[in-house]
């Protein structure tokens, strides 16, 4: 990949497609640990120097399959991870902590886990509602001071959250859900990210899948997290199948793919909206990472995104079984 790299805030440079670690967990059904390091190595040679994971994915896991990775190549990627939920992703979450005592407590633990002593962008995974969201960022803040990691990052935030804790310290990049079918951040969170010179990082820039064209919700595992999801339920699928016509039709006037289509409206819409935008697709397979990285070199026309966004306004279901579990339920 020769894209240039992305400057999201706080001087934080990365490239311009990011890889989502959190596909390389059972949470979508069971993996394999020698593709899933395959799959991390071919995403650094093809040019995604981006990694994403949290302390949550696999209870550990994640971040110690990353810690694989990062041996030998460690230079060569810009390292995220997350902190505060407690419990297990495909079993459901125990806690949410934002006090300073585990934030302190869950970067020592996340360093170990990858082997590495510094982490390029810390996040907030969540917000903990019982603490002053001031408190959190001081916390964070006093952990690049004493060097263990060189950036903050939040996730799932409202527009005055984040205000409030960039008051505090610069923050380089909010974390939440952003796609053709998920837009509620464009109302308040991407506003105010722009013009706080923040950068946007969407997860499930492809609708975990669904926008790809290759999900059959009725047929997911019994274990698969997108069986919590309301718009996965199965007439909300069935009726959200109008969405994926419509990329496909784009993707096809463009010789493209659904995925490909999908990445390059996002960020289409960071141009649009004024703000840098790096989205992090997940994925277990090496073609589907060389598939992403052609997002770069689509140009979508006016048309063509004016399609996608009557799409959009059509979509069934919420992108969270509970709404105050992301931004959308306390904006």
């Amino acid at each position: 990949m020769t894209a240039p790299s992305v400057h999201l805030g706080d001087g934080l440079k990365v490239s311009p497609l990011g890889f989502g670690g959190m596909a390389l967990t059972p949470v979508y059904g069971e993996v394999d640990p020698g593709q899933a390091l395959q799959t991390l190595h071919h995403a650094v040679d093809a040019g995604v120097s981006f990694i994403d994971t949290a302390d949550i994915y696999g209870g550990g896991s994640n971040e110690e399959l990353i810690a694989h990775l990062l041996k030998d190549r460690r230079d060569e990627v810009q390292l995220a991870t997350k902190f505060s939920l407690v419990g297990n992703p495909a079993k459901g979450y125990t806690d949410i902590r934002g006090d300073a005592a585990y934030v302190r407590q869950a970067v020592d633990a996340s360093l170990t886990r990858l082997g590495t002593d510094v982490i390029d962008l810390y996040y907030m995974h969540r917000r903990d509602l019982r603490v002053p969201i001031v408190e959190t960022v001081e916390a964070m803040a006093g952990l690049v001071q004493q060097g263990k990691i060189k950036h903050l990052g939040l996730s799932e935030v409202t527009a005055q959250e984040l205000a409030e804790a960039n008051s505090v310290h610069p923050i380089a990049a909010v974390q939440s859900e952003w796609s053709i079918w998920s837009r509620d951040v464009e109302r308040n969170v991407v506003p105010a990210a722009a013009s706080l010179g923040v950068g946007f990082v969407p997860y499930s820039p492809l609708g975990r899948g669904f926008l790809t064209g290759t999900v059959d919700a009725s047929s997911l595992g019994a274990n698969d997290f997108r069986r919590r999801i309301p718009r996965f339920a199965e007439d909300a699928a069935d009726a959200n199948q109008a969405v994926v016509e419509a990329v496909r039709s784009v993707a096809a006037e463009l010789a493209a793919t659904p995925a490909q289509v999908a990445l390059a409206w996002l960020l289409a819409q960071g141009n649009r909206l004024g703000l840098a935008v790096v989205p992090i697709p997940g994925t277990r397979k090496t073609h589907r990472i060389d598939e992403n990285l052609g997002a770069l070199s689509l140009d979508l026309t006016q048309a063509q995104l004016d399609a996608l966004d009557l799409a959009a306004d059509a979509v069934v279901g919420s992108r969270s079984a509970d709404p105050n579990w992301v931004s959308q339920g306390r904006e």
